[in-house]
């Protein structure tokens, strides 16, 4: 590879600030801010409008569409095949 070109790869935080969650990473991002982590180091810290702690998916609150009543009523106007 050559030298020189690359972005700075080191930890991060990244902050949730709406679920109240941080987690430490690697990543070629940098804030502007930054955090005392739990082991004293101070680094840099991203926040985040979402995560895994507050998306709707992973917490289980993700609604499901109801495409049998779609289908349904496409099978009420057109007539099933069969």
């Amino acid at each position: 590879m050559r030298k020189g070109i690359h972005p700075a790869y080191g930890p991060v935080v990244f902050r949730d600030r709406a679920a109240g969650y941080a987690f430490l990473t690697r990543s070629t991002l940098t804030g502007d801010q930054t955090v005392e982590w739990e082991d004293g180091r101070t680094l840099p810290v991203v926040d985040v409008e979402i995560s895994h702690v507050s998306h709707p998916f992973y917490t289980g609150t993700a609604r499901v569409l109801d495409t049998a009543g779609r289908v349904e009523r496409f099978e009420r106007r057109y007539g099933k095949q069969g």
